[in-house]
């Protein structure tokens, strides 16, 4: 059928950005993942990209599937043996009764969490702990605490290689070594981690002086589960680090740890597996799997070619300028298509290129710094848009934008100035 369409490039662009826009704006509240899969499907039935082809754009997403998958289980075993509960009740003892001190507190373990155990572990394991807190604390508006979640999920996100699985896709076989990827990342880091939070407080500041925090906050037994699902937390993190030093996939360490940790704590319990299973966030798998196939409908118009010529003939003219506008338009890029499918278009321009070790790195920040825009700019966002649903809390995305759009220029800026003129 696809001959039979005058122009069928223009026709799977068109089709990608409607699905695109499908999934920014929910037309009849419908998930997500709707959108992005109606798209795919939409590409196949008018003969724009063969099945098969869309199978192995699918097929692309595997290691992104695994890592997911075992990320969603070990928060949910988490959730329901009172890890979160029981970390938030310390979280608020620590505050000692300052909203101000609580924010900060969530900032600084947010950032842990993104550095070592990725963006995405932060909205899907962090959110609810983070909400737990803000329960336990008796906080009237948790939205300021909660948008340090999905803010910092990005602006830490370029500290290390296993931060963002996007810093894989961007620079695959060419990763720099651990000690370069630090002299190069760890200032540009550093700058955007500081300027988000410093945007985050001033904008989050009327509400933050408006709260009273609880300092009296019992703190709830963790029994042997929640231990176990505190371990298998901390070995993910382990596991991660060693496979990104080893060169190593994500997706199946993750798996096999989120995977083993669940089944050791429901033995423990000696049932529990149906409850597990119903309260897992599936629908963001199918959403990604759509996503994969947009972009390898884009691919075949023949838009990487034409993007890795463009880039290399500019990186060649003037790099720091290749540099400023590769980052700007890719961070901008990506809330447009989601910074999955623009890392993926992107790493592979890069890598068709052979730019430049300093443009390979400012699109890297574009891929991960720029999706604080808006709430469909990474996967890591979309995740935690989906933990806050669950726990009765929304964010359009119009508010999101607005408020994005504050935080995330600063920190692309500094952090774009820091790698360039360094």
């Amino acid at each position: 059928m696809g001959a039979l369409i005058p122009n069928p490039n223009a026709a799977t662009w068109g089709i990608a950005a409607l699905a695109t826009l499908g999934v920014i704006l929910r037309p009849f509240s419908w998930p997500e993942a709707i959108w992005a899969v109606l798209g795919a499907v939409l590409l196949v039935l008018l003969g724009l990209i063969p099945w098969q082809n869309a199978l192995e754009g699918a097929a692309k997403g595997t290691d992104v599937y695994l890592f997911l998958v075992g990320m969603m289980l070990l928060s949910e075993i988490a959730r329901k043996q009172g890890l979160f509960d029981w970390l938030a009740a310390h979280a608020v003892r620590a505050a000692k009764g300052s909203p101000t001190r609580l924010f900060s507190l969530v900032y600084v373990v947010g950032t842990v969490v993104t550095v070592f155990l990725s963006n995405d572990a932060c909205a899907v394991v962090l959110t609810p702990a983070v909400f737990a807190a803000t329960r336990a604390a008796g906080v009237k508006q948790p939205l300021p605490y909660l948008f340090v979640c999905a803010f910092i999920a990005n602006a830490a996100s370029f500290v290390l290689p296993i931060s963002n699985p996007a810093n894989l896709v961007v620079f695959a076989e060419h990763m720099p070594p651990l000690g370069r990827w630090l002299a190069t990342f760890t200032l540009p880091s550093l700058l955007a981690i500081v300027a988000t939070y410093l945007v985050l407080r001033l904008t989050q500041n009327a509400r933050l002086k408006a709260e009273t925090v609880a300092t009296d906050v019992a703190i709830p037994r963790l029994g042997l589960g929640g231990t176990i699902a505190a371990g298998g937390i901390v070995a993910t993190g382990a596991a991660l680090i060693g496979a990104s030093a080893a060169g190593i996939e994500l997706g199946l360490p993750t798996f096999i740890a989120g995977l083993a940790t669940t089944l050791v704590v429901l033995a423990i319990n000696r049932g529990g597996l149906v409850a597990v299973v119903r309260d897992v966030s599936w629908g963001v798998l199918p959403l990604v799997a759509g996503l994969f196939v947009l972009v390898e409908s884009l691919e075949k118009t023949g838009l990487l070619a034409k993007l890795a010529d463009l880039l290399g003939r500019a990186a060649q003219g003037d790099p720091a300028a290749t540099a400023w506008a590769g980052g700007a338009l890719v961070a901008f890029g990506s809330n447009l298509v989601n910074n999955l499918p623009a890392g993926l278009l992107a790493g592979a321009a890069v890598q068709a290129a052979h730019v430049p070790e300093t443009v390979a790195g400012a699109i890297l920040i574009g891929v991960d710094l720029g999706p604080n825009l808006s709430v469909t700019g990474s996967l890591a966002t979309i995740l935690w848009l989906t933990a806050i649903r669950r726990e009765g809390q929304n964010v359009s995305a119009w508010a999101f934008l607005k408020l994005g759009a504050l935080v995330m220029p600063p920190a692309l800026a500094l952090a774009l100035a820091a790698l360039i003129l360094a």
